[in-house]
């Protein structure tokens, strides 16, 4: 494995291509996700005309803070978020087109950046179940929760127990483990034509 030393940016690069998560939040209370207006009348899941990027801060301790592509080029300077932006929103589109191939929706996900040398290259993982929201394209419904293959099934877990979200998280039960194992199994194969 060859490794590169990199400055990480303070903010994570996040692409939406629905409505989901924190930006559905958003939108219900101001029609905006990131301060982005958004057209009337969407619903939970509803895909966007086009990808948007709504970066958010990157938390040392709870959770990431959604913000303004305003606020991401006061953190990082104007030009390091217009090439951040660029390159996410170029990155999640052959994605979500190579999955969309494949049954998946890929509805939003995240990537992380730095500088090496005063160059932004990509430095943590890239779409994977835990940066990204995978949907069974056959099953996508406008209106509602989508089933999914990624960490949204754990999240989903967690949020029936009496847990104040802070460490230690609980224990996983077996099934939940499993589950969540064959979700990510079957997104590879589907992905990657392979038996892992």
């Amino acid at each position: 494995m060859l490794l590169k030393k990199a400055q990480p940016l303070t903010i994570e690069c996040v692409v939406r291509g629905y409505l989901a998560g924190s930006g559905w939040k958003e939108y219900k209370a101001r029609q905006t996700v990131c301060g982005i207006k958004l057209p009337a009348g969407l619903q939970e899941s509803s895909e966007l005309l086009e990808p948007i990027f709504t970066p958010a801060t990157k938390a040392e301790s709870g959770h990431d803070e959604n913000i303004s592509f305003e606020q991401a080029a006061a953190m990082v300077g104007r030009d390091i978020a217009e090439q951040a932006r660029d390159a996410s929103l170029k990155i999640y589109n052959q994605a979500r087109d190579y999955a969309r191939k494949r049954g998946i929706i890929i509805a939003d996900t995240k990537f992380e950046f730095g500088l090496q040398n005063g160059n932004l290259i990509l430095i943590d993982e890239v779409l994977t179940p835990d940066s990204s929201r995978f949907w069974p394209a056959d099953q996508y419904q406008p209106g509602r929760s989508q089933p999914s293959y990624d960490k949204q099934f754990v999240r989903d877990y967690l949020e029936t127990l009496d847990w104040n979200k802070t460490p230690p998280g609980p224990m996983l039960p077996p099934e939940v483990v499993a589950k969540t194992q064959a979700k990510y199994l079957e997104a590879y194969e589907r992905l990657s034509g392979k038996k892992l």
